[in-house]
């Protein structure tokens, strides 16, 4: 289905739908295997973000394409406007209802999940102190919880 691996792109990135659409092909380093972006806070630009091996190749077919930016349409930056049409297409198909943005929760919680660095998914998220991510981009399963209380012994 036509722009499902911008769906795999932003749930492997933590990019915003804006990122995603601005993005320039010249950004990305395939040797280093990083792309160099973002917007919207001075934490969040031009911050680097390793290329998940598991998008990797919808990268390269992206870059071989053509084009001045990553994904485009028509040749040209696609707008939040056009990009949400095909994003509410996909979620029909799956059946699902789930925004871009939750691409960029998801991201974080399972990277929290994982046990990863805090410090580094504050880099690669573009935010400069630890509370905004943790209150409000990381959610929590019940079963989480679980094994988390279990952790406490005598």
């Amino acid at each position: 289905m036509e722009w499902m691996d911008s769906v795999l792109y932003l749930l492997y990135s933590g990019f915003r739908i804006s990122e995603l659409l601005d993005l320039r092909t010249d950004a990305v380093n395939l040797e280093e295997g990083t792309v160099m972006d973002g917007t919207k806070t001075k934490a969040g630009k031009d911050r680097i973000v390793p290329i998940h091996s598991k998008v990797r190749h919808i990268v390269e077919q992206r870059i071989q394409d053509g084009g001045e930016r990553l994904f485009s349409y028509d040749g040209k930056r696609c707008g939040e406007e056009r990009y949400r049409k095909f994003w509410w297409s996909i979620m029909k198909a799956a059946t699902m209802k789930h925004t871009p943005h939750n691409c960029r929760h998801t991201f974080r919680s399972r990277l929290d999940s994982a046990g990863a660095n805090k410090k580094c998914i504050n880099l690669m998220m573009g935010h400069k102190s630890k509370e905004v991510g943790e209150r409000v981009y990381t959610h929590k399963a019940i079963d989480e919880l679980k094994t988390t209380i279990e952790l406490v012994t005598d």
